[in-house]
């Protein structure tokens, strides 16, 4: 009796442990049908900084709010009433008015906008090739849409090298194979230097390739004139 007794409290003990583990587990997990609400940190840029104690007229375009009219006609000079924002102080009357001409932010100028460059693309190509840039207004400029915008432009960059060095280099040492070392052509340029210049006759072409700009840099850059 007593080896029954025990036995039965032992089944007993272990369903209270599966009956618990199971009302735990049914309390922690949602089922299908549950919303579950999850908390995505969601970060904001932090607000332009902006001067107080400046001439309002003198404030950037993100520092104010200015109301005009968009059905104006291209490079028409407006009077628009504006504002500042996010609690700037600035000296003068509030509202104050600024001179504003219609145009569209990628119609200004390209001394009003700063655009990203790329050294990716091969600039010795015939046409030359482009690529796609992201281009921000100046913070003193007023447009009108959007600030930042896309700009497809031309690939135009260098690594610093001068054509007219090349040119030197190449009449007066290209038989080493020099104006090719300054190129970045080492494989050339020790053919150059191991053939004495192809005895003259690669030296001269070399120079007439670079006098017509056709032998540029490997990396595909521009030559900085």
């Amino acid at each position: 009796m007593k080896k029954a007794t025990c036995l039965s409290s032992w089944v007993e003990l272990v369903v209270c442990c599966f009956v618990c583990a199971f009302c735990v587990a049914g309390q922690t997990t949602p089922s299908s049908g549950d919303e579950v609400s999850t908390s995505i940190p969601v970060t904001t840029p932090p607000p332009p900084v902006c001067p107080d104690n400046l001439k309002c007229s003198l404030l950037p375009a993100d520092c104010i709010e200015c109301n005009y009219t968009d059905s104006c006609r291209y490079g028409q000079v407006l009077t628009a009433n504006c504002s500042t924002v996010n609690d700037t102080v600035c000296l003068g009357d509030m509202p104050f008015f600024r001179n504003v001409t219609c145009r569209f932010c990628y119609q200004l100028e390209p001394s009003d906008y700063t655009c990203t460059n790329s050294t990716d693309c091969v600039v010795a190509k015939t046409p030359r090739p482009t690529y796609q840039s992201t281009c921000t207004v100046k913070r003193y400029v007023i447009c009108l849409g959007s600030r930042t915008f896309k700009m497809t432009r031309t690939c135009n960059w260098t690594s610093g090298y001068r054509w007219s060095t090349t040119l030197v280099l190449s009449i007066t040492l290209g038989g080493f194979g020099v104006d090719r070392f300054y190129l970045g052509d080492w494989r050339n340029g020790l053919g150059k230097l191991l053939s004495f210049g192809g005895l003259g006759v690669w030296t001269l072409v070399d120079i007439l390739l670079v006098a017509i700009g056709y032998l540029s840099p490997t990396d595909g850059s521009l030559f900085i004139t």
